[in-house]
């Protein structure tokens, strides 16, 4: 009898296989998908709006959680905005493109027009399309950058970015706050670049202002200078700057200053204006770095107190800047002898301005003109000096009448307070008793002669200046100047104090050198 064997198949502990996951589409494959869908979707716009308002709010219903329907109207807003921006874009692409095809000149002849632009037409241009934007990034564009404003407009970050696309192209720098078109000619009112300034120009009350000094979007600070002294490629981008120009920042101090001067060795012309830095070291650091100075422009912001330069500073300035022909120290504590130094040293020096100088007192001008001295001084102005003596005016227009001088084209005499009578300071003169105008003007009628005085009997008693509130507001007061009779773009004069100061302790540094009353016997001896 057969047996039949029965086999049971014992179940698998395997897993069924599961078929791969679909490979994500190549990126040709999704570009050809979204342009599809994309053309789809445009095609829509010949629908009328009703339909597609009635499809979207349709489709946004049959959503079954109210999430749903928020993340699905989140989305198609995005979508639209992206759609909108691209279009943007699209628009700007096809103006650069007609613009280049449809603009007379080519590349470099729009940089080379850009680079005569001031600074804020090129940004003007810039902002104009992609084609101007690509021309204006060029560095010679930003060879001669002027960031000087009448209200506080520009920021650290600017003025950065600026030096940055200029490179070793720089060549001038101007900064600060100047007078606007609206202030009065000759108007001598100090616009400090401070962030009160900026508060009261933005309409914002200076209490709401201070909690935001760190967010300060239009002041410029200390660091303002530091993208000259930062190293590209290997040197600062201040190397070949030919031109500095520093208006009333007041946050520039003096380690800031000669640190920028040690990275400009080329400078030229230099001018600082109401920056809370002292001459002193202003000139030593210009003695030091910048040997090609020809211009140099320096009006204190304290007015009369600035008493720090000595004499060896003025010898060093001397013999380290040979080739300085314009020298405007404004409002600044400087004595006669030093004054001669300065005159006598400088051979080529045709342009002079001590306005504003407190302590002169005229006596450097003695002997001054005559041929062996060598001065062949073009311009001299001497406006608003305190102790400036009615003898010494006389004198030295005397000098001139007899030959003396025969350069000189322009002069300037005017004193606010009159001219100091001999041997009392107090005692003022307010015409030009013993000088005959019309007879220099016969003699020499290529110079021209400034002596504006004001009516006699205008200035106050001695007695009445110790009041302190008469005192500070009278002599506290600013100075009116025409600025078209200053240097070289005259900037805003600011008066001096009054205290005699013809006597103080700098004095005595020239005690041994030379009696301020023989200064005519002094010459200027090269160390």
């Amino acid at each position: 009898m057969d047996h039949s064997t029965t086999t049971t198949t014992a179940p698998s502990n395997k897993r069924p296989c599961c078929s791969p996951p679909p490979s994500p589409p190549s990126p040709a494959a999704a570009e050809v998908t979204m342009h599809s869908v994309l053309d789809t979707f445009l095609r829509l716009s010949a629908a009328s709006p009703l339909s597609v308002d009635v499809g979207f709010e349709t489709l946004v219903y049959s959503r079954a959680s109210d999430s749903d329907q928020d993340d699905l109207i989140d989305h198609a807003m995005g979508m639209g905005a992206r759609l909108v921006e691209a279009g943007k874009r699209c628009a700007r692409m096809k103006a650069a493109a007609h613009n280049s095809m449809v603009w007379a000149l080519p590349p470099d002849l729009t940089i080379k027009v850009f680079s005569m632009l001031d600074s804020q037409s090129l940004c003007n241009a810039a902002a104009t399309c992609t084609m101007f934007h690509r021309c204006s990034v060029d560095p010679l564009c930003y060879a001669d950058i002027d960031l000087r404003t009448d209200v506080p407009k520009v920021n650290n970050a600017v003025v950065s970015m600026m030096v940055q696309r200029a490179g070793k192209a720089l060549r001038s720098l101007k900064l600060g706050i100047v007078p606007g078109p609206g202030a009065s000619s000759g108007s001598s009112q100090c616009l400090v670049y401070s962030m009160r300034s900026s508060a009261e120009a933005a309409g914002i009350s200076w209490n709401d202002k201070r909690s935001r000094q760190g967010k300060e979007s239009s002041i410029l600070t200390r660091s303002c200078l530091f993208s000259l002294v930062a190293p590209d490629n290997g040197s600062a981008r201040g190397l070949l700057l030919r031109r500095l120009h520093l208006y009333n920042i007041d946050r520039i101090d003096s380690p800031v200053l000669c640190m920028t001067l040690s990275a400009c060795p080329s400078l030229v012309d230099l001018e600082i204006v109401g920056l809370h830095v002292e001459l002193k070291q202003t000139l030593e650091s210009v003695s030091g770095s910048c040997p090609l100075l020809h211009r140099l422009f320096f009006e204190s912001s304290k007015a009369g107190r600035d008493d720090s330069i000595k004499l060896q500073t003025c010898l060093n300035f001397v013999n380290n800047c040979p080739e300085l022909t314009t020298l405007a120290l404004r409002g600044v504590k400087l004595h006669d002898p030093k004054v001669r130094i300065l005159v006598k040293g400088f051979r080529k020096l045709k342009h002079v301005d001590f306005s504003s100088s407190y302590s002169i007192t005229g006596t450097f001008l003695r002997n001054l003109g005559n041929s062996s001295c060598g001065v062949e001084i073009e311009r001299l102005i001497l406006r608003d000096c305190m102790h400036l003596k009615e003898v010494e005016v006389a004198r030295f227009v005397t000098a001139i009448l007899a030959g003396d001088f025969k350069l000189l084209r322009y002069l300037d005499i005017s004193n606010r307070e009159g001219l100091a009578l001999e041997g009392d300071w107090y005692r003022r003169c307010y015409s030009l008793r013993d000088i005959s105008l019309e007879q220099l003007s016969a003699k020499r009628p290529d110079l021209r002669v400034i002596a504006e005085f004001p009516p006699e009997g205008s200035f106050l008693d001695a007695e009445h200046l110790m009041d302190s509130d008469l005192y500070s507001d009278f002599f506290g007061s600013e100075m009116s100047i025409d600025s078209s009779e200053s240097i070289l773009g005259s900037s805003p004069e600011v008066s001096s104090n009054s205290d005699q100061g013809s006597g103080n302790d700098d004095a005595l540094e020239f005690s041994n050198v030379i009696d301020a009353d023989s200064s005519d016997e002094f010459d200027f001896f090269p160390l």
